[in-house]
């Protein structure tokens, strides 16, 4: 059985090998990684079955409507933020179907919703947002921040 864990810097070479095999063109620099781990602990996650690393999640308080550039380093997290971001959730095939990424979106929701926010915001990409839109999410914008195909979305956290 899988389960999501904090994740932990040594993690990050495999958070990148994943990266590369899921998102293609979308996929980040390991030192992005390593840096939202190190600005926003508690937002990174992994997922793990008898140890091996099976996906990823990154996420982290943000202001604004544009998200984080691809392969840009944030360097910080703002004193005044707005929103919860979704930086990223990505999962190998084979742990796919198996509840990880639901679990995944409520790892979000009560990281978000601890940290007082209303709302929490991604970028879908690669056709992913039929999968968010049943998890809650709504379109907000076409082509917004990540080129052609990308969508932003928004879930209001119910309280």
């Amino acid at each position: 059985m899988s389960a999501w864990r904090p994740m932990r810097p040594a993690d990050i070479p495999a958070v990148a090998a994943i990266s590369d095999t899921v998102h293609g063109t979308y996929t980040e620099h390991a030192d992005i990684y390593a840096e939202r781990l190190q600005l926003y602990p508690a937002g990174c996650w992994m997922l793990e079955r008898a140890e091996e690393a099976l996906g990823y999640l990154v996420s982290h308080p943000w202001q604004g409507d544009q998200p984080p550039a691809l392969n840009v380093p944030i360097l910080a997290i703002l004193a005044t933020v707005d929103r919860y971001y979704l930086h990223d959730l990505a999962l190998l095939p084979r742990a796919r179907g198996t509840g990880a990424a639901a679990d995944a979106v409520q790892l979000v929701i009560d990281q978000a919703d601890t940290a007082g926010f209303a709302r929490i915001t991604l970028t879908a990409v690669n056709g992913a947002d039929a999968f968010w839109r049943k998890h809650g999410f709504l379109s907000v914008n076409k082509g917004a921040g990540y080129g052609e195909g990308s969508i932003a979305m928004e879930r209001t956290i119910s309280r």
